[in-house]
């Protein structure tokens, strides 16, 4: 498969019997801020007749994104998956089971299905998809941190997905790197970019309004602040500890600067910071953010610390630096770009890897001037004309 030309997608209509009919599914907040560019897209093409599928995986934050990148998803109340407490295992048997119910009980069966990186709801419904022979278009495909068990589970969804798939659409040449390594055929692998920042360059241009009264106030004090988020499963425990720590002693050196923390959900979370952070002065904890008002935080921090794999990709778009909270990354070409940096968990390395930052302008600007590695913000016209050749190719074997 040729890279495809995103000017053909409409030319290709004529060629269709009828418009292709595409399921996006998604379910968490990273997954509807990544698809609602291409189902924008594919709803402006008479090639396509797109439809948007929620199993909810993440409601109250899932309704946020909806709403603001104008998402209006098709009603599934048998998706509805959520359940506060439940299990990995518990919530992918009802995705399965979900999606397999929809193709089944469909009018017009799709003619394929879209997911989006490496959530439950992704792995569920590419299982789903491959048991009943639907072609399977895997956005954000490739990425890898050749460690199963970290991210967990997200690491075994990627690579379980990439075995199922029929069209993988990668966000940089590494992913199509890692796909070919993989022995994936070549002419199933279209470099695209990602689409989150498409999402990033429609929410700018909406110019919302911060609705966060403790973002807005430290906005509008002028302070210069880090950014920082954190909720990887594989930082619970021990070295949610040291970040706890490493962010207490940052507070301490350095009472110039806020220290912003738009909290996880998770309890836990919060009860394992608490100890370092609630005496602190300088550090403002909020609720988690709207994704709007997400996007004004990221673009004035000065520095952010997170174990986010979204920010990874975000972030350096706003030219801001990422001290990322992990051992591994499955987005090393941010790595390489310079514009992301991986310091772990340990508390001696995040303190001096932000002090870094903070005192030497030249560091700081080496890492806030890097290249961005994800595109130009055109991710799904590419994606769109990827699948067109696909399926219309498809449809004439």
């Amino acid at each position: 498969m040729t890279q495809p030309d995103p000017t053909t997608v409409t030319a290709t209509a004529a060629a269709a019997d009828h418009p292709l009919r595409v399921w996006v599914i998604y379910g968490t907040r990273p997954e509807g801020i990544k698809v609602a560019p291409l189902v924008h897209v594919l709803e402006r093409s008479p090639l396509f007749a797109p439809v948007a599928i929620s199993t909810k995986q993440h409601r109250e934050m899932l309704e946020q994104v909806n709403e603001v990148l104008d998402l209006h998803p098709a009603l599934t109340d048998h998706l509805d998956v959520f359940q506060p407490g439940q299990g990995v295992n518990e919530l992918l048997s009802k995705v399965i089971a979900g999606v397999d119910r929809l193709i089944v009980e469909a009018p017009e069966p799709p003619d394929c299905i879209v997911v989006q990186g490496d959530t439950t709801t992704a792995a569920g419904t590419a299982i789903a998809a491959f048991n009943r022979d639907v072609p399977l278009v895997h956005m954000e495909a490739g990425l890898r941190s050749w460690d199963i068990r970290s991210p967990f589970p997200e690491e075994a969804n990627r690579r379980l997905i990439s075995l199922v798939a029929s069209l993988h659409l990668a966000p940089s040449e590494r992913a199509r790197h890692n796909l070919l390594e993989e022995r994936i055929p070549a002419d199933r692998v279209i470099v695209t970019g990602n689409t989150v920042i498409d999402a990033l360059k429609y929410i700018t241009a909406k110019d919302l309004p911060v609705t966060d009264p403790r973002l807005r106030a430290l906005l509008d004090s002028g302070r210069p602040y880090i950014l920082v988020t954190t909720h990887r499963r594989e930082n619970w425990g021990e070295p949610l500890r040291h970040i706890g720590a490493a962010l207490a002693a940052l507070a301490a050196a350095h009472p110039e600067i806020d220290i912003f923390i738009p909290l996880h959900g998770n309890p836990m979370i919060h009860a394992t910071l608490a100890p370092f952070i609630d005496s602190c002065e300088n550090i403002i904890v909020t609720t988690p953010l709207s994704y709007p008002d997400f996007v004004h935080a990221m673009s004035r921090a000065h520095v952010i610390l997170s174990d986010s794999g979204g920010v990874q990709e975000e972030a350096p778009t706003f030219g801001v630096p990422v001290l990322l909270l992990r051992e591994t990354t499955e987005r090393p070409s941010a790595v390489a770009s310079g514009a992301v940096r991986l310091v772990g968990t340990d508390r001696d390395r995040i303190v001096a890897e932000t002090e870094q930052l903070l005192t030497d302008s030249q560091a700081w600007a080496r890492m806030a001037h890097a290249s961005n590695p994800y595109g130009d913000g055109h991710a799904a016209e590419l994606s769109a004309a990827a699948l067109a050749d696909l399926l219309t190719r498809t449809r004439s074997e």
